[in-house]
């Protein structure tokens, strides 16, 4: 049986206010030709479908035509969606009995029975093959928050030992059903212990000081964990059949590097056979101009030289300036969009450094008493000395004056 395993789309991300739209369809397109070329009996997406609790009417019609398309273009495709810490639960799960007649089983949150147990039955879905015989089960669970796990015993952390029970019982389950020769699979959208997270684009998962959950939550009775939430693509320490997708698209200015990937995950039986990485083509690069922070003219000479043939908009280049400041540049930005004008590319941020002495935190770190001995103008002084290394120059002191004056008598 051949998976394919993506995660994080983030339908409806803008990138420094620019709209995302063209690329994300770009690659729901190039998924549809990949599921059809790889042959694939099923595509897991592992959580944050969208990029937030409430998604705009254009990002929902992008998830639900691409369905449509898939399920028409490979008729006896399953589709397995579990909800990521950025879905709305209920609301990515509200469509769920219209999209189920065509194939897809979304699970955006975990339902109790009367007494108060967690109903597992409807967390393990069946995936069958293209002959139409049930080849494998998979563990639906979506992004685990404190209600969704099952109340634990005093030892331990609670989240912790929920979220493992909650697997057990799931793994039990599906174990109960499973034929000879079939294998299961756990999706699951979780920051893991030993999982690398990429600087500015992903959300921090921290519950009750709980951040990272064990690999020992995927046993040797799981063939395959298809897992979300972290962005860079990777396997989890030695635990080869532990794998994050990554993301599809660079979210950041820092994931500019990464390799964007889908898996394709064959399975023999009920073992792991292999997990290969499928490179998602870039149909938008982002630039990061200089590589390193660099001073203003060297920056505005290599502005200048940039040479990109004119494109649609939305196909442009985004670009991120990285200027180290000796002091402040009030004209910055209209020296950069003047240095760009007619190049192609979309200026999306402008990152500035500064040169100064490295400060410890004891260097800046005031007293509560010192603090509310502090006048405006010192701190306007201290702060001005930590980003630059040098005191405010007499022009920049009394400028802060000005304002600090215009404020008190309005």
């Amino acid at each position: 049986m051949r998976l394919l395993h993506t995660s994080d789309w983030h339908l409806g991300q803008s990138l420094h206010n620019f709209d995302r739209h063209y690329e994300h369809q770009r690659f729901l397109d190039w998924l549809l030709e990949t599921i059809v070329a790889e042959q694939a009996d099923a595509l897991l997406i592992a959580g944050d479908v969208f990029d937030n609790a409430n998604p705009s009417a254009a990002s929902q019609r992008q998830l639900y035509q691409f369905l449509q398309r898939a399920r028409q273009a490979v008729p006896g495709l399953d589709v397995v969606v579990v909800a990521g810490n950025h879905d709305s639960p209920g609301r990515i799960e509200a469509p769920g009995p219209l999209l189920e007649a065509h194939g897809t089983r979304v699970v955006g949150h975990v339902l109790r029975n009367a007494d108060g147990s967690i109903d597992v039955s409807r967390l393990v879905v069946p995936l069958t093959n293209r002959d139409g015989a049930v080849a494998a089960w998979c563990l639906a669970v979506p992004f685990l928050r404190p209600a969704d796990v099952p109340r634990a015993g005093d030892e331990g952390d609670p989240y912790l030992t929920g979220i493992a029970d909650l697997y057990r019982q799931a793994l039990a389950h599906a174990e109960t059903l499973r034929l000879p020769g079939q294998a299961i699979v756990a999706m699951g959208h979780c920051h893991m212990v030993d999982g690398q997270m990429s600087a500015d684009s992903e959300r921090r998962i921290v519950i009750g000081g709980t951040e990272m959950l064990p690999a020992g939550m995927f046993g040797p009775g799981i063939a395959y964990a298809a897992l979300g939430h972290l962005h860079l693509a990777q396997q989890i320490g030695p635990h080869s059949h532990i794998r994050y997708c990554g993301s599809p698209l660079p979210l950041s200015f820092s994931e500019v590097h990464y390799q964007h990937q889908v898996l394709r995950v064959d399975l023999d039986g009920h073992s792991l056979r292999d997990a290969v990485p499928i490179l998602v083509p870039r149909a938008v690069h982002l630039l990061r101009v200089p590589t390193r922070p660099a001073p203003l003219a060297q920056v505005l000479d290599e502005l200048e030289a940039l040479d990109f043939p004119p494109m649609p908009h939305e196909a442009q280049p985004y670009l991120e300036v990285r200027v180290r400041l000796d002091a402040p540049e009030p004209g910055l930005r209209a020296r950069i969009e003047a240095a760009l004008e007619g190049k192609h590319v979309r200026l999306a941020k402008i990152e500035t450094t500064s040169a100064a002495r490295g400060n410890t935190f004891e260097d800046a770190a005031v007293s509560l008493d010192q603090l509310a001995r502090l006048q405006p103008a010192d701190v306007f002084a201290r702060l001005y000395w930590q980003k630059y290394g040098s005191d405010a120059p007499p022009d920049q002191l009394a400028a802060f004056a000005e304002l600090l004056l215009a404020e008190a008598a309005g």
